[in-house]
Order: structure tokens, then C-alpha cells, then sequence
């Protein structure tokens, strides 16, 4: 199986979050994963960008996935919020071919300005989870699992962006996700349900109300908690920072003792494939990983 994308890490896999891009070179380089990083693509918006101007974040976008288009290959990332907003404007852009060319044509226009190529509409935006669950398949997946995490009990946390962003989500039900679930039991691991593992982790509100974006957090790690999860799985670095990074602020505003590890996806992942913690960069979280490897046998 080859597998060949044009890589878009986006801006917290590389600075606040560098784990994950550490842990997704791991993980795609032992599952033969090629990715094309995308040097000169710049930051989504975050969904920032369009209380500005909508005009400035599909721009910006386009360019971006105009990186992959030069490439002739898909577009992934890890981060849900670049697959939500960058998703969201592709799907935009396709329905402007038909509905409303001469935006396209705008935003086309821009581009050209700064030398860069046109948005055509010939390629998909894919997450790091739609590739496992789609185009590489979780039974080919399980054949290269050599460490089962059959002690191991996970509680995923999808986050607003992967679920709702587009009208299209692939491999899952944006009501009822499984996908995630599905991952850990083909890594040998037992899923957690609870309540909040669909809900914004309060990232969002962080800068302007703290107090009730840390009380959403903690809601839901406590939830995590209560239902017997070793762990939280996350397929977004902006919902690890809010409940990994900031655990320890988010226990003295709801005044409770948490101290849940807060995992990424392609760690998890990783982690069953044999790959050494060091390697996954799983000693730079703040929340202390050790209980999760220990139960690993590591």
C-alpha cells in the first residue's frame, strides 16, 4: 500500500504542541505513510479570519490547498480545527465552481496578485483519523499492531471542528461518532463513553472567559473520569492545550483534583505500533503520561 499526501501540520503541532508533529512522523513513517510537508503554507485563521473578512479566510485557504493541488495529492493535517476550517472552505470553493464563479474568480485574482497558483477544486482535505479509518483501513491497521493496549480504557474527545465544520464527514456520524471508538478497539484498547466527548473543550472562550472555558474543560475531564477512563484521545492540538496544558489551572477554578493524561491520536496509535514514548514526545505533556505507560507495560 502507498500512501502519499501534501502534509499541512498547521501552527500548534509546531510550537505549543510539538509532540504531535513528532508523534505523526512516527506514526506515518512506520505505517509507510509518505507526507510532502507544505513549507510555504500558512496558518488557517483558526476560524478567526472570517469575523474579519470571509473573503480573507477562504483566500488564505485556497492558497493552501492550492499547495497541494501543484503537488497532485490530498491534503492532510492533524489538527481538527485546520480540518474544519480548510474542509469547510474547500467545500465552499467546489460549490462556488457551480454557484458563483465570479467569487471563485475573485479569490483567483488575489492569488495570481501575489504569484501564487489558482484554487481548482482537485483535491480532498483529509484529517489524520479519515486517513487511518478510510484510506488506510483499520484492518490493515490491526495487522501492524504489535503492542495490544488491552489494559489501556479511552475516552475520545472529538471536539466541535472534526463533527460539525462541514456537511460532509466522512467514515463517521457527526451525532453518533465511532471513529475514534473503533481505533482503540483495533489497538486492542476498551473505549469510554461519556457525555461531553462531542462538546467544545471551552478553547475558544479561553482568552476572553477563562473562568467558563476551564469549567468546560473540567466538566468534561471530570465525565472522563467518572466513567473509568485512563485517558483522554484527542484528535485536536487547541483541545490538548485546554485540557492537558491547562489541567492544572482548570482544577483550581472547578476546585477538584483531575491529573487525567490527555493523549493525541497519532500517539495512541504509535504507542501500539512499538513505538518508544520517547520518540512520541509523550515526556512533554504537562499532565504526566507515566500512569498510561506504566499500565502499558512500558
Amino acid at each position: 500500500m502507498t500512501l502519499k499526501y501534501a502534509y499541512f501540520p498547521g501552527c500548534v503541532a509546531q510550537g505549543a504542541c510539538r509532540e504531535l508533529y513528532q508523534s505523526t512522523a512516527a506514526l506515518t513513517q512506520a505505517l509507510g505513510i509518505e507526507l510532502i510537508e507544505l513549507k510555504k503554507a500558512s496558518c488557517c485563521g483558526s476560524g478567526t479570519f472570517k469575523e474579519e473578512s470571509q473573503l480573507l479566510e477562504d483566500t488564505v485557504n485556497a492558497r493552501n490547498i492550492a499547495l497541494a493541488e501543484e503537488l497532485n495529492l490530498p491534503l492532510l493535517t492533524h489538527c481538527s480545527t485546520c480540518q474544519g476550517v480548510i474542509g469547510h472552505v474547500d467545500e465552499r470553493l467546489k460549490e462556488s465552481q457551480q454557484t458563483n464563479p465570479a467569487y471563485l474568480e475573485q479569490i483567483n485574482g488575489l492569488l495570481k496578485k501575489e504569484g501564487c497558483s489558482p484554487y481548482r477544486g482537485s483535491t480532498d482535505v483529509k484529517h489524520l483519523l479519515w486517513v487511518l479509518v478510510g484510506d488506510y483501513g483499520l484492518e490493515e491497521l490491526q495487522k501492524r499492531v504489535t503492542r495490544k493496549l488491552s489494559n489501556l480504557k479511552c475516552a475520545a474527545f472529538y471536539g466541535c471542528y472534526l463533527l460539525r465544520a462541514q456537511k460532509s464527514i466522512p467514515f463517521d456520524d457527526p451525532f453518533q461518532p465511532e471513529s475514534m471508538e473503533n481505533v482503540f478497539r483495533t489497538v486492542g484498547a476498551t473505549p469510554i463513553y461519556y457525555r461531553g466527548r462531542t462538546q467544545c473543550c471551552g478553547w475558544p472562550l479561553s482568552s476572553y472567559a477563562t473562568t467558563q472555558s476551564f469549567k468546560m474543560a473540567g466538566a468534561h475531564i471530570q465525565e472522563a473520569i467518572d466513567a473509568g477512563a485512563d485517558c483522554m484521545v484527542t484528535p485536536c492540538p487547541l483541545c490538548h492545550l485546554n485540557l492537558d496544558s491547562r489541567q492544572p489551572e482548570v482544577e483550581k477554578v472547578i476546585s477538584r483534583k483531575l491529573g487525567l493524561p490527555v493523549l493525541h491520536l497519532p500517539q495512541l496509535v504509535a504507542l501500539a505500533l512499538g513505538i518508544e514514548p520517547k520518540q512520541l514526545g509523550l515526556d512533554r505533556h504537562i499532565v504526566s503520561t507515566h500512569p498510561v505507560l506504566e499500565k502499558l507495560g512500558f
